[in-house]
């Protein structure tokens, strides 16, 4: 209890006296937006997915988080008690020595040491890291590191990546979930050269350092979490930074979707296998809807009637549009398709159960209904949010995983991934050629088992093989130390997710197999700690 309080005061102490000020500083330097003069910027207005039938399919959001669960972009208020907020000015440019190099930024990061056994005990720190978008929403919903954190006695730290929520190099234009500042940044030719995950791996090096340097736990050992991207972060911080983390927990981490290491078909293929095996008449009825919306389209009057059977709350323009929302529902229902009510079946349930609906839209549009009950009419689009403005800039750039599909037993159309699509894309939106086989150049992937087994160690790949996204992660052990946590029927990131009641025991022995790796991991690092200071 001793050694609580005086953490305790210790952390006390660090909050008050150590952290700088909320004003945004870029020392002597400023960035001057570029904006584009030929168009506009097109920003990706679909929270799951922008696939376009008949153009290049675009990558479904890495969220930890079903958009559903929370805002895209949870406003600060929403940071409960007993979180601390702090700011740390960080380099702008980690790697060059350029003047504007050293130019620093106010990055957010949150703590929470109710837990904390403190410095002098070596006590531990678990350590989230943030992905595309603020991490305020992440703080409350993701439950792994706050309910684990008593048993180790673990100081909680999550921080946020780099151009999102309070973090972004151009200030936090119109508050946390504002998307003025992100707009900015993505059309500023300077500035966003430095919007990527080696620079965001960077910060966190440095700020983990700073955090260590400041509570004096030298001999703290850190765990780095994260969730989709964020686990692809939290894998790859472990094998750039192994001198800082310990050891890692890399969620839904799909580090093997780039080049052709996944088929293109991968992550489809598994959202209709979800639909098929929730139930094959309403696979079969997805399946028939397409060619029926564009045969509807292209009579008379034929998108008014799709817009009153769909109750758009606008008219529908095209046929794309009402195929577009309805292929980003399917996806979004099979990537958090988690229990007590899996959203494949909640679907499939109102398609089967419209039995008096001799049309196959008026099933379709009965799974609609069920999946997003009581409401009045159905927005085709969504909200700008930072999320996806800034996520779609990471996939123009270096986040280039090909999906696409070609398969014929698909309940989704042929769409194969088209490299020169994706490429004149994102020429047109932000006049950058994207580097499609950077992310394999500076961390690998190609012969994973091979190269990670000669020099990785301490990592957990966990994956629940309902998400799509699954299909491209790391599904079996490397080696002893690099270790594949993978359930049936699980989904998206559900294991970091906070706990429930209802959980199914399956969830409940996955979770308690990670704390399990994560306590030998500790075991093994005091054992040696021990020895070296003897």
């Amino acid at each position: 209890m001793d050694s609580e309080n005086n953490n305790n005061n210790s952390t006390k102490s660090y909050i008050n006296t150590t952290i700088a000020s909320k004003k945004f500083y870029t020392s002597q330097f400023s960035f001057t937006p570029l904006r584009f003069n030929t168009m506009r910027l097109l920003m990706i207005v679909v929270i799951l997915t922008t696939a376009i039938f008949g153009t290049a399919k675009w990558t479904p959001r890495l969220s930890p988080i079903d958009p559903s669960l929370k805002g895209e972009n949870a406003a600060s208020a929403t940071v409960p008690s007993g979180f601390e907020t702090f700011f740390y000015n960080q380099t702008l440019d980690h790697f060059n020595y350029k003047p504007e190099s050293y130019a620093t930024f106010q990055q957010r990061y949150i703590i929470n040491s109710k837990w904390w056994g403190g410095a002098s005990n070596n006590a531990p720190i678990f350590a989230y890291l943030g992905a595309e978008g603020p991490i305020d929403g992440d703080v409350t919903i993701l439950g792994f590191l706050t309910e684990n954190a008593p048993r180790f006695k673990a100081l909680v730290v999550y921080l946020e990546h780099r151009f999102y929520g309070e973090s972004n190099p151009l200030g936090s234009k119109g508050g946390p979930d504002s998307v003025d500042a992100m707009e900015e940044s993505v059309k500023n030719e300077t500035i966003r050269g430095y919007f990527n995950s080696a620079q965001a791996l960077a910060d966190y090096a440095e700020l983990l350092l700073h955090i260590k340097h400041k509570l004096h736990a030298h001999n703290s050992p850190i765990i780095v979490i994260g969730g989709s991207y964020g686990g692809m972060l939290a894998s790859w911080f472990r094998l750039k930074y192994p001198h800082i983390a310990l050891g890692a927990l890399a969620s839904s981490a799909p580090i093997l979707y780039f080049d052709d290491i996944t088929p293109q078909d991968g992550y489809y293929s598994i959202v209709t296998k979800d639909f098929e095996q929730a139930s094959e008449n309403c696979y079969s009825t997805i399946k028939q809807s397409w060619d029926e919306i564009d045969r509807v389209a292209s009579m008379p009057n034929g998108l008014l009637t799709l817009s009153q059977k769909f109750k758009t709350c606008s008219p529908l323009n095209n046929s794309y549009e009402l195929k577009d929302y309805l292929d980003s529902m399917y996806a979004s229902a099979a990537q958090y398709n988690a229990p007590p009510s899996y959203p494949t079946a909640r679907i499939c349930q109102g398609i089967d159960g419209a039995t008096n609906a001799t049309d196959v839209l008026d099933r379709v549009f009965a799974g609609l209904a069920a999946y997003r009950p009581g409401r009045a009419c159905y927005n085709m689009t969504s909200g700008v949010s930072q999320t996806s403005i800034g996520w779609q800039w990471q996939v123009c750039s270096e986040m280039s995983i090909p999906i696409g599909i070609t398969s014929n037993v698909s309940m989704f159309p042929s769409s194969p991934y088209d490299a020169n699509e994706y490429v004149d894309d994102c020429v047109k939106r932000f006049g950058v050629m994207p580097r499609p086989h950077w992310a394999t150049t500076y961390y690998g992937g190609q012969d994973i088992r091979m190269i990670l087994s000669r020099f990785g160690s301490n990592i957990i790949f966990s994956n629940g093989l309902r998400d799509p996204y699954s299909s491209g992660g790391v599904l079996e052990d490397i080696s002893h130390n690099i270790l594949a946590v993978k359930t049936t029927n699980g989904s998206h990131c559900l294991d970091i997710l906070s706990s429930l009641e209802s959980d199914p025991e399956w969830l409940v022995k996955q979770r308690k197999d990670e704390v399990k790796i994560i306590n030998g991991w500790f075991r093994k690092y005091y054992r040696n700690l021990h020895f070296l200071k003897h």
